[in-house]
């Protein structure tokens, strides 16, 4: 198969991370989802943590001060570089060299935007219902419902936040994508047989 970029968003809990990573699998991508944070740290010369504090979450200089400087090289600190703009062109960087190098699988950092003028991308939305998003957070975390609820509505909020600042559209807004799919409706298994076929048949 040509060149293949895949991008998938996806809501909290529903199985998105999940289905992306069985997608790689099967078409031999190299799998993207914090990975490329380490990737865009080594060639900022920033510290990782930065952009785990900055990761789809634009409010993150209200974390700054919990962080020392020499996590960041002097001379870019003193360049005035260090900024959420420059972390993210930093991180959309990484993305475009990462997909530039061969077959990928990206999961959300507005990766689909970064990536909007690739031909080859393929834009995915997951999403689920909401009890089974619920059930799948308070496994994660060991929580109650109320808990998992609220993590839910906070975790997405920051992602919104994120990807429309840096986007100018709407997270999650069916037009940014080439195809919208609720995981509950197949399960994951079916869901990833479902994407595959559509690929395949996208790519023809």
């Amino acid at each position: 198969m040509e060149h293949l970029i895949i991008v998938i968003g996806r809501q909290l809990g529903s199985g998105g991370r999940i289905v992306a990573r069985k997608l790689a699998e099967r078409f031999g991508c190299k799998f993207y989802d914090r990975e490329i944070l380490n990737l865009a740290a080594k060639e900022s010369g920033f510290c990782e943590k930065f952009f785990e504090r900055n990761d789809e979450n634009k409010g993150f200089f209200k974390a700054l001060y919990h962080l020392h400087l020499p996590h960041i090289t002097d001379g870019n600190f003193y360049a005035n570089k260090f900024s959420e703009e420059s972390l993210f062109q930093f991180q959309s960087d990484a993305i475009r060299h990462a997909a530039a190098e061969g077959n990928c699988v990206f999961v959300g950092r507005a990766a689909d935007y970064v990536l909007r003028d690739v031909p080859e991308t393929i834009n995915i939305f997951i999403t689920a219902d909401m009890e089974e998003r619920i059930k799948r957070v308070m496994e994660r975390h060991q929580c109650d419902k109320p808990t998992a609820r609220k993590i839910i509505h906070e975790k997405e909020s920051e992602r919104a936040k994120f990807y429309n600042y840096y986007t100018g559209k709407q997270w999650g807004n069916a037009s940014s994508y080439d195809i919208c799919v609720n995981s509950t409706k197949l399960g994951i298994d079916g869901t990833v047989e479902m994407l595959t076929h559509f690929i395949e048949e996208s790519r023809k």
